[in-house]
């Protein structure tokens, strides 16, 4: 259960949030951290 939803919050970012792989992680606001750290979160908990 929790992998599948995990699975499925990671496709639903995949779509919305923006992509921050081409940008310097020293470079990124507090937001942008932020959202970098989420989208790891989900991608670690759904790869499990």
């Amino acid at each position: 259960m929790k992998k599948t939803f995990f699975k499925l919050l990671n496709a639903v970012n995949k779509k919305l949030l923006p992509k921050l792989s081409n940008k310097d992680p020293n470079k990124l606001t507090k937001i942008e951290k932020g959202i970098l750290a989420y989208r790891y979160f989900v991608l670690i908990n759904s790869l499990d």
